[in-house]
């Protein structure tokens, strides 16, 4: 099957890529706004910055190529930083508008444990949609995380884990899903995560 990862400068493209490949994808990796609005299925990584993803998105007009992808029918998968892109605002530094395409608010862990979350927490997901992106995984198998910063409690949440409280581990919207943790460094579960996204039809 064929993806199209979108090769943005702020995000762990190689290691994304590896992973796809070893689910079984054949990927093309593009910064070409147009090539990103015809795609069929993306996949949009991030690391580090909230704000400067957003900015680059939007100087690239990559944002707009997203959404028009989406709107024609694309299957689209955020990943880490790539994930809380897809909802209205980050508090992250100031407040900042993401793609908007999930309704809900990023915002800071606050709680006695240390931030950022780094290692490997148990992910819930929700029975009705365990045939999803998450079908063949157990409940609760541990995924690897490494955030400072989550939406809680979104509402179109299908996944949840707990760091200084609940907070969303994954969502879906019709064809647009995002995962909080990263599947590339989560093991198998992690690799059937990106299976699961690349066979969706």
């Amino acid at each position: 099957m064929n993806a199209t990862v979108i090769d943005s400068p702020v995000a762990n493209t190689a290691n994304i890529a590896r992973a796809l490949r070893a689910s079984g994808a054949e990927l093309q990796i593009t910064r070409d706004a147009d090539e990103i609005a015809r795609a069929p299925k993306l996949v949009l990584p991030g690391v580090g910055s909230f704000v400067a993803a957003m900015q680059w998105l939007r100087d690239t007009r990559i944002d707009d190529a997203i959404r028009e992808a989406v709107a024609r029918g694309a299957f689209l998968l955020g990943i880490c930083v790539g994930h809380q892109l897809l909802f209205d605002t980050s508090d992250e530094m100031e407040a900042t508008c993401g793609l908007g395409l999930l309704r809900g608010a990023v915002r800071r862990f606050e709680g006695a444990l240390p931030v950022p979350q780094i290692g490997w927490n148990r992910v819930s997901a929700r029975a009705p949609l365990f045939d999803g992106i998450f079908d063949g995984i157990a409940p609760e198998t541990p995924f690897y995380f490494v955030n400072s910063y989550a939406a809680r409690g979104a509402g179109d949440e299908i996944a949840s884990a707990d760091y200084n409280g609940p907070f969303t581990a994954a969502v879906q919207r019709e064809r647009v899903f995002g995962v909080q943790f990263h599947p590339e460094k989560s093991s198998k579960a992690g690799l059937r995560v990106l299976r699961n996204f690349i066979a969706c039809k």
